[in-house]
């Protein structure tokens, strides 16, 4: 249930908070379910409240905004029970207003009760973030199906950069979506990408690169292959199959058997072939392409409710289609 500028039970309103702050003040409460048993507190919240961040809630947690079971609230790492009743006093800011239903268009492969594979045009941001918070996938979402309001994050349970095309899968319940979670976390969802890179492929057609990813010491707006022994970072795996190679690009298939942020481009990068125009890891704008030259081509698991077997192929972009073109490669 939520109010509207409702003081908490038996307690004035902060007199060291605007009035108009805590007239905009909205009293959120929530049950813990049983998924969140013996969850961390902060982990919980973004679950049952998933239009606001991990941090500002903990930053609530901290002025005293949460009470669990009518009783303050300010350790991140206490650990709830289901049932317990959680009230949180919220104030608007960007990111919850953009937990809004917009009617974007969506291409979608395969819709079921449980889930939706969409595929993502490059240019569409997937959750509503400084600089985006409108206009995103998550938007879309809520705009398609209003029982999106009830999954955390809209059923989001992995992303695509805003600039990479290509498949995703969306869970529509949270059964679903904890299946799904489940699933990734145990690669037991196989992804596949089609990347166009620069450089002329040399050495075997097939290659796989063991890296730990990390934020760049040097820039950290990049990611980067780091040293676990001096940068905090995490073990990554990808295979390269070489498909076609000229004399300035390559086509590369690319499997992915971890998931880390920018993964793909920055072991490109890291073994000298950068994507075409990536920008952030030196890969220069080339032929028709604007955009870093990346497409989630495949993508196939096991249904999460019913074990199905399912796999799903699109086809190139039109803007890697012509780049293929320009430089006379081939792909079937």
């Amino acid at each position: 249930m939520a109010g509207d500028g409702l003081p908490w039970p038996d307690e004035e309103s902060d007199p060291q908070r605007p009035a108009e702050e805590e007239a905009d003040a909205e009293l959120r409460e929530v049950m813990v379910p049983a998924a969140q048993h013996q969850a961390r507190l902060d982990k919980a919240l973004a679950e049952l409240v998933p239009e606001f961040s991990r941090s500002y809630l903990q930053q609530l947690l901290a002025q005293g905004d949460v009470r669990l079971n009518g009783q303050p609230a300010a350790k991140p790492a206490h650990k709830v029970r289901a049932g317990d009743q959680v009230a949180v006093r919220m104030r608007p800011t960007q990111q919850s207003q953009a937990f809004k239903p917009e009617s974007l268009p969506l291409d979608v492969v395969h819709e079921d009760e449980h889930l939706l594979v969409i595929d993502k045009p490059a240019g569409l941001v997937v959750h509503p973030a400084p600089g985006n918070w409108s206009g995103t996938l998550l938007n879309a979402l809520l705009g398609r199906d209003a029982q999106a309001m009830q999954v955390p994050r809209a059923g989001i349970v992995h992303r695509l950069d805003k600039d990479t095309s290509g498949l995703m899968v969306v869970a529509r319940n949270r059964a679903a979506m904890d299946a799904l979670v489940r699933m990734i976390a145990a690669r037991e969802v196989s992804r596949q990408y089609l990347a166009l890179a620069w450089g002329a492929w040399s050495g075997p057609a097939q290659r796989r690169v063991r890296a730990p990813i990390g934020r760049d010491p040097r820039n950290r707006l990049r990611m980067a292959v780091v040293d676990l022994g001096q940068h905090a970072g995490k073990e990554a795996c990808t295979d390269f199959d070489l498909l076609a190679s000229g004399e300035e690009v390559c086509l590369v298939r690319c499997t992915l058997h971890t998931g880390r942020t920018h993964q793909i481009r920055v072991h490109m990068a890291s073994i000298r072939h950068p994507l075409v125009a990536d920008a952030l890891y030196g890969g220069a704008v080339g032929g028709p392409m604007r955009r870093q030259a990346l497409h989630a081509f495949r993508l196939a698991f096991a249904h999460p409710v019913t074990g199905k077997p399912m796999e799903f192929h699109v086809p190139l972009p039109e803007d890697m289609r012509q780049a293929l073109d320009f430089w006379g490669l081939r792909y079937n």
